[in-house]
């Protein structure tokens, strides 16, 4: 039994897997500010929830953005499994059959977008992360990350319109019936849905 963990901007997704088949998985959001106490009585409760005894865990894969997180969820996966995680970083980057470019800026979250994508492709592709920021990670025929395109997540364009300015309100984001929005909220979802679909 594996467990990975995915430490994000705005949420936390965990899976258990059993061989390739993923059996459960989790999304909570992410607070930076809680400590390896809370988190482990957060996926105590999952685990509980979910049937699974943590002890059963053989292997944990953590892949983090969030620096402030790191060592808390570190700590929390090796106190409830008694497993040490295997970090998605620098370090272990040469032993992985792809290419990483600029190890120490590129966000583990791509590097492990990446690997998942050419194991599944064994070719060159691009992957497409949307997340807080939507991303688009080229990988070459010989399995090189080639470069990256970081641009806002739509959540993210949608949350800064309303923040940032005086008058926008904050909508949902849903495709308008037109391309050309009749009204505030179907402009600001015109310009995100159909903006981004450009990209």
């Amino acid at each position: 039994m594996l467990l990975t963990i995915d430490v994000g901007n705005t949420n936390i997704v965990a899976g258990i897997w059993e061989g390739d088949t993923l059996t459960h998985n989790w999304r909570i959001h992410t607070v930076a500010k809680k400590t390896e106490d809370e988190y482990a009585v957060v996926f105590r409760s999952l685990f509980q929830d979910g049937g699974i005894n943590p002890r059963n865990i053989e292997k944990a894969c953590l892949s983090s953005v969030v620096p402030s997180l790191s060592d808390p969820m570190i700590a929390m996966v090796q106190r409830i499994t008694g497993r040490k995680a295997v970090v998605v970083g620098p370090e272990i980057y040469p032993s992985l059959p792809i290419g990483v470019v600029n190890p120490y800026e590129v966000g583990a979250d791509l590097v492990a977008d990446a690997m998942a994508a050419w194991d599944k492709c064994r070719g060159a592709c691009v992957v497409v992360d949307f997340g807080t920021a939507l991303t688009f990670t080229v990988i070459d025929a010989k399995g090189t990350m080639y470069g990256v395109a970081i641009a806002p997540g739509l959540g993210t364009a949608v949350n800064a319109l309303s923040r940032d300015t005086a008058q926008l309100p904050f909508v949902q984001l849903a495709p308008p019936p037109q391309p050309f929005g009749k009204n505030t909220v179907q402009a600001i979802q015109a310009g995100v849905v159909y903006g981004f679909t450009g990209l």
